[in-house]
């Protein structure tokens, strides 16, 4: 493992926080170097601290100690100092000394010492942090440790691998369990280095941020190098059990969407919660699903306790991937049927061998090994479904490394529940208050447009996942970098099809179901306008027109329809029509007509479509010009001919369509936005219904 420490580039980091003390701005520049390294730590794990003199508010000569942690589930690999919670040391080391407490008081004590009231929730390690007597800690859940550890003889193999000056420990809860383990190891040996706690991690600590973040860069490093030399030039994976599958994107694709379909559950508010699916196939993880191992890597829990919260202790295994659509739901039904029964065993029997009162969590998976396709990731939000393939794939790695090296001894079910059922840990989720849409993937054709843009702007504000499809790859680009200025990566997907192409729909609506899991969501907004008279209407253009807005909302419909019944879970169709089929304008023909035609097809869909569920609405937006950012493309065409005709400006022209509506209004793209998600969120039994959002033209009143 590759030492990252720059002297320059930690004195350039300091000095961008100036406001800050300088060790707590090179702990934080250390801790990132430590989150690069993702055979370190990953996605919150791990935690660093520094313990600092600070001033106090009503002297400044007279100072207190604190210690600044890593705030609970921040990823060290972006963390800044404020991601640090500065906690009074003197009190958490008293705790130390006390024989037991309870999680109620150590939230308590964690809570009434921290510096500031508006800090992030400490590590739950704080009190093994505040013993150490060094000022700088390093803590890390190192795979090559815990492949070494996961072994009968993980202690021999580790003091082989580090040397001497390494205290090596059981696991211990953390919190105080794990706090006086340590202190009672460092009282019997002051000169140690580091710490490794077997099936969890190690620690490294020092005076000086240098030195404690070389020392973890160094015995991780050491460990590494005796694990090469146990694996030596042995396959990681051998002697398949299954075959590759033909075809393996539409296999992996429809089994997205079936998995997540099953895995919908109603919330504690009664509505649906749906999931988020992310896939890795990387050649390892596919030999991984078809080797004889699979069984094993999936039954054998997880590689640290610290895992369970993420991951669940087990993963689901997916042998067979049958090719109808009905066979493959009741397969998978049924193995799901059997993890979520033997995940209330699991919890059962904990419960009662401990001798407590919990009320169980949700029983579903959150890793699904599927056999000749690879790892899919199961998570409420998509960072949740990411977090959970990335800790599940070098999970697997690390139990195929550990193998090789032995017989794999497994995390003591009991220190799982202990993990997975602590209060503390728990805080790391999060809210339980999902946002409405939160859990859904939506598709929006014309993604590069005004209305487009509003739209997907609405969705991701609701929590919902957006992919923007059009023919336009650089306006879908910039439509993307705008989306995540607002609302950041990683929720955001763009796909360059053509609506009128059944290939390319098709293609789409896979794409999107192996980035997001399937579409919950389908809003057909691609349209194009001609303006000419009926007489001059050239008739390529009337065909061309009607390609795009009738023809393309046809087929963006029937394309998910099949997402819609594997998943079976309802969903929402929101075709955006257009106040011209109620008021239709002359010169105008070709698009008010096509429009027209989509829009009874979304009636005839809401006719068909509520079998499965699905709802299908329209919404009749008028004059939506767009901005500087994001222009409309209907208005860059139409919008000369009108200014021509009325003898206005840009400016004018706007003003023009505000004043001729019943509000004054100007419409925008995020009403249409709003309008999508008010139906998407389903807060009526309403399908077939048209909406419009106009301002008010008593001539476009539905009737």
């Amino acid at each position: 493992m590759r030492n990252r420490f720059r002297e320059d580039e930690a004195a350039a980091f300091v000095g961008r926080h100036p406001d800050v003390h300088p060790d707590l701005a090179l702990r934080a520049y250390t801790s990132r170097l430590i989150g690069a390294e993702k055979d370190l730590v990953l996605h919150g794990g791990g935690n660093t601290s520094v313990k600092i003199a600070v001033p106090m508010l009503w002297d400044p000569a007279e100072t207190e100690d604190v210690l600044f942690i890593k705030g609970s589930g921040r990823d060290l690999d972006d963390i800044t100092p404020d991601g640090f919670t500065g906690v009074r040391l003197a009190p958490l080391r008293r705790l130390v000394e006390m024989e037991a407490l309870s999680d109620e008081e150590l939230d308590n004590q964690l809570q009434v010492n921290k510096i500031r009231a508006d800090a992030p929730y400490p590590s739950v390690e704080s009190l093994l942090h505040a013993f150490l007597p060094y000022r700088f800690v390093d803590h890390t859940h190192a795979n090559t440790l815990l492949a070494l550890t996961h072994q009968e003889r993980g202690p021999e193999i580790i003091r082989e691998a580090l040397g001497p000056k390494v205290a090596i420990l059981p696991y211990a809860m953390s919190g105080l369990p794990m706090a006086r383990a340590l202190r009672e190891a460092f009282h019997a040996e002051p000169s140690i280095e580091a710490v490794v706690f077997l099936h969890h991690g190690i620690f490294t600590f020092s005076d000086d941020a240098t030195t404690a973040y070389s020392r973890m860069i160094d015995y991780v490093t050491w460990a590494e190098e005796d694990l090469a030399r146990r694996i030596g030039g042995q396959r990681l994976t051998i002697r398949a059990a299954a075959a590759r599958l033909d075809d393996a994107n539409r296999a992996l694709a429809r089994t997205a969407q079936t998995l997540r379909g099953l895995c919908a559950r109603p919330g504690s508010d009664g509505r649906l919660r749906r999931v988020h699916v992310e896939i890795r196939q990387s050649e390892l993880l596919i030999e991984a699903s078809l080797s004889e191992q699979a069984r094993f890597l999936c039954d054998s829990g997880v590689i640290t306790p610290d895992h369970v919260i993420r991951t669940k202790g087990a993963m689901l295994l997916l042998e067979e991937v049958p090719d109808d659509d009905r066979a493959l739901r009741e397969v998978f039904g049924r193995e799901l049927e059997r993890y979520m029964a033997a995940y209330e065993t699991y919890f059962t029997e904990q419960a009662a061998a401990k001798g407590v009162q919990r009320t169980m969590l949700d029983p579903l998976p959150r890793l699904a090994l599927v056999r000749g396709l690879g790892l899919l990731g199961l998570g409420r939000t998509r960072r949740a479904a990411k977090v959970a393939a990335d800790i599940g794939e070098h999970a697997i790695r690390v139990k195929l490394q550990s193998r090789l090296v032995g017989a794999y001894l497994p995390c003591d079910p009991g220190h799982l529940f202990d993990m997975e059922y602590w209060s503390l840990e728990l805080k790391k989720l999060g809210r339980d208050d999902p946002l409405p849409l939160e859990g859904q993937a939506a598709l929006v054709t014309g993604g590069g447009g005004a209305i487009g843009v509003g739209i997907a702007d609405r969705l991701l504000s609701a929590g919902a996942c957006v992919a923007l499809l059009d023919i336009d790859r650089e306006r879908l680009e910039k439509v993307k970098s705008i989306l995540e200025e607002r609302f950041g990566p990683g929720r955001v997907e763009i796909l360059v099809a053509d609506v009128t192409d059944p290939g390319s729909m098709e293609s789409a609506i896979r794409d999107v179901s192996l980035r997001l899991g399937g579409v919950d969501i389908l809003v057909p907004n691609a349209g194009i306008a001609h303006v000419s008279r009926l007489e001059e209407l050239d008739p390529a253009t009337f065909r061309k027109v009607t390609d795009v807005n009738l023809f393309g909302t046809f087929l963006t419909i029937q394309s998910a329809i099949a997402v819609f019944r594997r998943q079976n879970t309802g969903g929402s169709v929101v075709v955006i029509s257009t106040k011209n089929v109620f008021e239709p304008g002359a010169s105008f023909g070709a698009y008010s007509a096509t429009k027209a035609g989509a829009h009874q097809l979304a009636k005839i869909a809401a006719l068909e479509l509520a079998d499965y569920g699905v709802r299908v609405n329209m919404i009749n937006p008028d004059a939506v010009f767009g901005d500087e950012k994001i222009s409309s493309k209907l208005w860059d065409l139409v919008g000369p001919d009108r200014m021509k005709a009325r003898c206005l400006d840009a400016e004018g022209l706007k003003e023009y369509y505000r004043q001729r509506n019943l509000l004054k209004s100007r419409v925008l793209a995020e009403h249409v936005g709003n309008a999508v998600v008010f139906f998407a969120a389903e807060m009526t039994p309403t399908t077939g219904a048209s909406l419009p959002v106009d301002g008010g033209l008593p001539g476009c009143f539905p009737r």
